[in-house]
């Protein structure tokens, strides 16, 4: 049920598979959820402007069922993506969202 989109200005993003599985990990470890729940996804060449600029940038957005922990959830992708991006931590938005179990499908039912 955690899910992670990650959307970027840059055109393509080297490794994709590899950076998907790291935040997939990342993910569960953060939410202390199975990782066989964990969606990824990433956009590249997203149209965007961050401060007014078209310098790369990265918008995230971040979904689960509770155990979301913005603070130490915020550092730990800012720098994850940034590392394999090379985009600065300052040019990366991350977006919570606590859903409620109602409200989220899978497997031809919900979670709540």
């Amino acid at each position: 049920m955690p899910l992670i989109n990650v959307r970027t200005s840059l055109a393509s993003v080297d490794h994709a598979e590899a950076l998907l599985k790291e935040l997939s990990a990342a993910l569960a470890q953060q939410t202390g959820k199975p990782e066989g729940y964990v969606m990824t996804m990433l956009e590249t060449a997203v149209s965007m402007t961050f401060g007014a600029s078209t310098e790369p940038s990265v918008f995230v957005e971040i979904k689960s069922i509770g155990s979301l922990r913005p603070p130490a959830m915020t550092a730990a992708f800012c720098d994850l993506i940034s590392a394999r991006t090379g985009i600065p931590t300052n040019r990366i938005y991350i977006q919570f969202e606590d859903v409620a179990a109602a409200s989220w499908g899978w497997d031809g039912r919900t979670f709540g």
